[in-house]
């Protein structure tokens, strides 16, 4: 009850507007999220063990980066979840060979326990649950950690901590943006290890 009252209170002294038009209401806005140019494709992906790779947008597009930098980084914009993962909901709709992933398990791109600590939440997560709810499909969260807080490079910095969870899984690996492909691939390289029959990965945007 107390949460609910603080988020009203938050919402009359810091009401939602749109991070494009400025209207208020919500931090993107129909009108604006309709200007977007959503993808309805996906092409394979291009690193070692991750099996395919589907994105609704382009990085390069400064509502979504703008979007992303104010979900992930301060003032940390945490509903900016919900928004985002719309944009990955409305890529799916779009495609032309519309993907089943009913067989699937959803896994979000881990945080380091400092950094989660430092953010409050992990982003990846966020689309995580907003995918599960869209997709019907379970959600697992402690099975992979990152177990290196790495700035630079990120070899070797995921493990599987139950093996048994994994093997055998087709699993859908979330993320916010794709632009190297550094992480996504060390968590595939891991979960592959651990046994995943198959990996797919699936972000917000793509660099």
């Amino acid at each position: 009850m107390w949460i609910k009252i603080k988020n009203l209170i938050f919402d009359i002294l810091f009401p939602k507007t749109c991070f494009s038009c400025k209207r208020e209401g919500d931090y993107l806005c129909q009108d604006c999220q309709a200007l977007l140019n959503i993808s309805g494709f996906h092409r394979p992906s291009p690193i070692q063990n991750l099996d395919d790779l589907y994105w609704a947008c382009d990085y390069k597009n400064h509502l979504i980066g703008k979007l992303i930098r104010n979900f992930k980084y301060e003032p940390f914009v945490r509903e900016l979840g919900k928004n985002l993962c719309s944009l990955i909901v409305a890529h799916l709709q779009l495609a032309d060979n519309k993907p089943d992933f009913s067989e699937f398990t959803l896994i979000p791109v881990p945080l380091h326990r400092k950094r989660l600590k430092w953010r409050g939440f992990n982003q990846a997560e966020e689309l995580a649950k907003g995918l599960t709810d869209f997709l019907k499909i379970p959600l697992l969260l402690t099975d992979l950690n990152r177990v290196k807080e790495t700035k630079e490079g990120v070899e070797n910095a995921f493990i599987c901590q139950n093996l048994e969870t994994i093997k055998g899984k087709k699993i859908l690996l979330v993320d916010d943006f794709y632009l190297t492909g550094a992480t996504m691939a060390e968590c595939a390289k891991a979960l592959r290890k651990a046994g995943a029959e198959k990996i797919i990965g699936i972000v917000v945007a793509r660099g």
